[in-house]
Parts: structure tokens; C-alpha cells; sequence
């Protein structure tokens, strides 16, 4: 029976490869406690908290960390195996590829927890949570590559000529793709600055409309005529853009001319006139109303007040029946409005 368990095959005797597949079970069965009894115990405690850190943190650990444990455990266990140099060498780049993997997934995980967290915190919507997953797309991918290049550098080859070629690559695609990375840099200053958002209506030069949609490399304004309107990113962050959507009143400046012709009396009661028919509106608050100048045709008033509402036809509603009110009232009191007239007098000569 000894005979048996000093029997050799690859380097290792059977009593070695018992003793290695019972330390893997054992770690198994250890893993499967912990998951258990201990990691319950503290999923109770953190749906206890109001914190989300450590809902990432068990979430991390459950779904990463244990299992990369269980496998370095195994791969320590192999260790004390004999093997040869091939093998050695595979089982040592095998264990760095699995570490590599699992950091690389423990570093995207906590990243996409903590960012959609912190987006759900401030009730983004969920268009805004499809753009957050695009830009994490990305993120990713360069996490990917910075943890490849780290792998190969581990592993013994020399990654700086890689690099320097990579990085004489890249400039050439730079300066061959720069339209679209330009445009790509300009979706993530969107993403993150806000300045608009789906269904704002926005004004950027001469165009203006509705966003309808935000893309990696362009984004679609429905204008007021109808056409869909595609602009670059690039080109929306380069140039000044007005948002109406965060527009909470509207100032507006009022300018009336009567005739020189209108008595004193009736000028000094034109302002007060002007503030009852502002005040008697809803959503407006009057500001001013004073007479600003002595023009050539007209003795001309000035009117400030504002309109407090973010809707573009209760804006037109209150304007108007402002406007109304005091075109009625100037009947009423005889006031007409001036518009520019030249009185010409004609001295006539004697005839000879």
C-alpha cells in the first residue's frame, strides 16, 4: 500500500496529488461557508445603512474577491507541487491573467456602482443613465488596455518599444481621426456639464429646435420647421448655446409713444395705468414704468415687467392680453399713440 501513494507520475507521487486535491476541497468548502454564514451576516448589517459604500463594498467582495481567493488559494496549493519549468511557467501566467482579469473587473464594478449611484442620487433620467453606460463603455476600454500593457510588462517582455509604437500609432490616428475624437471629447464634456438634456429647446446660432437625441459624435435638434437638424459635438461646444429649458421668467421690456398733444395730467397717470393692468395678471411681476424721453414724434414711456413662467404660449397669452389691456384703457382715456409725423408750414410770398 505505501508503494502506492510513493508511486510517481509528472514529478509528484499520488500521496502528494491527494494531499493537493484535498487542500483545493477543503478551500472549496471554506469559500462556501464564508458565502454562507459570514457574508450574510453582513448583508444583513448593510441593508441596515443608509450608506451605499458598503453595499459596493459587499458587492465587490462577494462577486469578486472570494472567487479570485479561491483560485490563488489553489494556485499556492499547485505551487508546492513539482513541475517543470513549462508548466511552472504556465501556471505563473495563467494566475497573472486571472488577477489582471479579476482587477480589472473589481475596478470597472466599484467604478459603475459609484457613478450610477451617484447619478440615481441626483434623479437623472433614464436617458441620462443610457449616456452615463455609453462613457463608462469607454472607460472601460482604456482600463482594459492600460491592464494588458501592465500584464505584458509583468510577464517579462519589454513593453517599451510596444509603446513607443503604439504611441507613433496613435498620433497618426489622432491626427487622421481628429474630427471624430474632437467630436468624442465634446459627448463627454456633454455628459458631464449638462448643458442640455433630451427635449431642451436650445438656440445655437441661427438654428434652433428640440434636442432629440445625444450621440458619440453628434447630436439631432428637431427645428421648428420640422427638419431634423444633426450637429457635430464639437461644434456645439465651440459656440455659444441658449437653453430655454432653465429659463424661469421672462423679462420684458415694454415701449410706448402718445402724442405731444396728451395733457399733463393724464401723462403722470399713464405709468400708474400701466402697473394695475400688469399687477391684475397672473404669473407677472411689475418692475418699473417711467417716462424716458422727449423724442422728436412722440413723448415716449418705458415698461419693464416679467412674465413668470418657463411656457412659451402662456409667455405669448400674458404678453398679449397685456397689450390688449392697454390699448383698451388708452381709448377709454383718450390717449392716442404717436407714430412719427412732420408738420411742414408753408409761408406764402407776395406775388410780383
Amino acid at each position: 500500500m505505501e508503494s502506492f501513494w510513493q508511486y510517481q507520475f509528472w514529478g509528484n507521487t499520488i500521496l502528494a496529488y491527494t494531499i493537493a486535491a484535498g487542500g483545493i476541497i477543503l478551500a472549496w468548502l471554506i469559500i462556501r461557508l464564508l458565502k454562507g454564514k459570514v457574508l450574510k451576516k453582513i448583508l444583513d448589517y448593510t441593508t441596515k445603512t443608509e450608506s451605499r459604500y458598503d453595499d459596493v463594498i459587499f458587492s465587490t467582495i462577494q462577486r469578486f474577491v472570494l472567487p479570485w481567493i479561491y483560485i490563488f488559494v489553489n494556485y499556492q496549493i499547485l505551487q508546492q507541487l513539482h513541475w517543470s519549468p513549462k508548466w511552472e511557467r504556465v501556471l505563473h501566467v495563467a494566475m497573472a491573467v486571472v488577477t489582471t482579469y479579476f482587477f480589472v473587473r473589481i475596478v470597472n464594478h466599484v467604478l459603475t456602482l459609484m457613478l450610477t449611484g451617484i447619478m440615481r442620487k441626483r434623479n437623472e433620467t433614464e436617458y441620462r443613465m443610457k449616456q452615463m453606460r455609453g462613457a463608462l463603455l469607454v472607460l472601460k476600454v482604456i482600463i482594459w488596455a492600460v491592464a494588458i500593457v501592465f500584464l505584458i510588462d509583468n510577464l517579462g517582455y519589454n513593453v517599451t518599444t510596444m509603446i513607443a509604437g503604439l504611441g507613433v500609432g496613435g498620433i497618426a490616428i489622432a491626427l487622421a481621426a481628429q474630427t471624430i475624437l474632437g467630436d468624442l471629447f465634446g459627448y463627454f464634456v456633454i455628459f458631464f456639464d449638462k448643458p442640455f438634456e433630451i427635449g431642451d429647446y436650445v438656440v445655437w446660432g441661427d438654428k434652433a429646435g428640440n434636442i432629440e437625441y445625444i450621440g458619440i459624435k453628434t447630436t439631432r435638434i428637431r427645428s421648428l420647421g420640422g427638419e431634423q437638424l444633426v450637429v457635430t459635438n464639437s461644434d456645439l461646444t465651440k459656440q455659444a448655446l441658449s437653453n430655454f429649458k432653465s429659463l424661469q421668467q421672462r423679462r420684458e421690456v415694454l415701449k410706448i409713444g402718445v402724442t405731444y398733444d396728451t395733457p399733463v395730467d393724464v401723462l403722470q397717470e399713464i405709468p400708474g395705468m400701466i402697473r394695475q393692468i400688469i399687477e391684475s395678471k397672473p404669473k407677472t411681476r411689475f418692475d418699473r414704468a417711467h417716462m424716458a424721453a422727449l423724442a422728436d414724434s412722440s413723448i415716449n414711456f418705458e415698461v419693464v415687467y416679467l412674465i413668470l413662467t418657463t411656457d412659451y404660449n402662456e409667455y405669448m397669452d400674458t404678453r398679449q392680453a397685456v397689450l390688449f389691456d392697454i390699448l383698451t384703457k388708452f381709448r377709454e382715456t383718450k390717449v392716442n399713440f404717436a407714430y412719427p409725423t412732420q408738420t411742414l408750414y408753408y409761408k406764402a410770398t407776395a406775388t410780383v
